[in-house]
């Protein structure tokens, strides 16, 4: 929100993003724009101008949530076991995306590219702050060289996704996570 913007708009856009946050926490990433307009107070012209878009307005509501885990990564990256810091970060990131509806659908890029990550600013930001713990898990030979950033966010993602409708989707999640994390193998 540009610092120039009437105090009646800045008003407003605080209200709006209050109610977001409330209506993503309820019903996820297909909150309807128009219920947030009504709860608000506001006109659906209104929440438009402020959020575009529904990913604009996404990222504004997990703006703290994808702060938080920056902080994390930052807080680990010198901890340590490298892979430790690492997969405990990136559980962080599937709590975070289970507990806080939305969040996956702000983290999910529109394109298969792994370099579109760049182009969603939470999954950018998130990038840059898991970008030393990644670096030093591949230094220390903890993690295969060719994974990126970009692919553990979509792993965060996806299983944030494809649990979202069970009965406990963050025992769910969790047990996805594991799985991926040590594989198939029984362990001894």
């Amino acid at each position: 929100m540009p610092g120039h913007q009437r105090a009646d708009a800045r008003r407003n856009y605080a209200r709006i993003l209050a109610v977001a946050e409330k209506e993503v926490a309820a019903h996820g990433a297909d909150a309807s724009m128009e219920q947030i307009a009504r709860t608000a107070r506001v006109g659906s012209a209104t929440v438009r101008r402020h959020f575009p878009t529904r990913r604009a307005l996404l990222k504004a509501v997990s703006r703290n949530r994808i702060e938080a885990l920056c902080v994390r990564a930052r807080e680990l990256a010198g901890q340590g076991d490298s892979r430790t810091a690492l997969v405990d970060w990136l559980g962080d990131v599937v709590a975070y995306c289970v507990s806080a509806r939305g969040l996956a659908a702000a983290l999910a890029y529109d394109s298969a590219e792994p370099a579109q990550v760049h182009e969603n600013t939470c999954s950018a930001t998130l990038a840059e702050a898991a970008g030393p713990l990644l670096r030093r898990a591949v230094q220390d030979g903890a993690v295969a060289a060719d994974v990126t950033v970009a692919d553990l966010i979509t792993l965060a993602v996806g299983i944030t996704l494809a649990t979202e409708h069970y009965p406990d989707p963050a025992d769910a999640a969790h047990r996805l996570f594991r799985l991926a994390v040590t594989g198939l193998s029984p362990q001894s």
